[in-house]
């Protein structure tokens, strides 16, 4: 039976890191599913002469079994290839409608944004299906990504009802101070991958998500 993706809502959403040892990463990605994922992206970044395909599909058995939708960041032909559930985009794409039509069938589609609205009202207007706001602490896996105030996501929270994502830095002790913009769900690396309780970790972050 083909998977059916599942709409993106909220919830922990692991930016999974192909460059590390592929064994561990998928032994901490198995873990942390049991924590309760709600969406999974492949980060574009990889070891030289990585097998790529490879990986990806044994990221995609192990997300698919649970029903979790699987995106690839910015690369189309493994979208396409790998029938993958979505794309994130690290910034607009001009030709997203092109790019939607030539891949021939429905896909889900992010953006991280930082604090100019301009890519929040892109979003809207081409009916995206969630956004991820980095850095909104200091973090060295979002590289040199700005750091984003908090009343951005407020902003963009007013503007849309589509899920809002923080990202960058975000931890278990910090995740309170950004409970008030509205945000739908947290978009994580190093704390689940680093962690030695992956599942634990997650787990912990979905009760800070709880509405109270």
């Amino acid at each position: 039976m083909k998977h059916q993706a599942k709409k993106i809502t909220g919830g922990i959403y692991l930016v999974v890191d192909p460059a590390m040892d592929t064994s561990e990463l998928l032994l901490k990605l198995k873990q942390a599913i049991t924590g309760g994922l709600g969406t999974i992206q492949i980060w574009d970044r990889w070891q030289a002469g990585a097998n790529k395909k490879a990986i990806i599909r044994q990221i995609k058995e192990l997300a698919h079994e649970r029903h979790i939708p699987v995106l690839i960041n910015n690369n189309w032909e493994l979208l396409k290839e790998l029938e993958l559930d979505g794309i994130h985009l690290d910034q607009a794409a001009e030709d997203l409608e092109a790019r939607k039509a030539a891949l021939g069938r429905s896909c889900l589609v992010g953006l991280t944004c930082g604090n100019e609205l301009d890519s929040v009202e892109w979003a809207i207007a081409h009916k995206l299906d969630y956004l991820s706001f980095c850095s909104m602490f200091p973090s060295k896996s979002a590289g040199a990504c700005e750091l984003v105030s908090p009343q951005t996501v407020e902003k963009a929270r007013r503007m849309t009802s589509m899920p809002l994502f923080v990202a960058g830095g975000i931890s278990i002790e910090n995740i309170d101070q950004l409970k008030s913009t509205g945000m739908d769900g947290v978009a994580v690396i190093s704390s689940v991958l680093k962690a030695d309780k992956p599942a634990e970790v997650v787990a912990s972050f979905r009760k800070k998500l709880k509405k109270e």
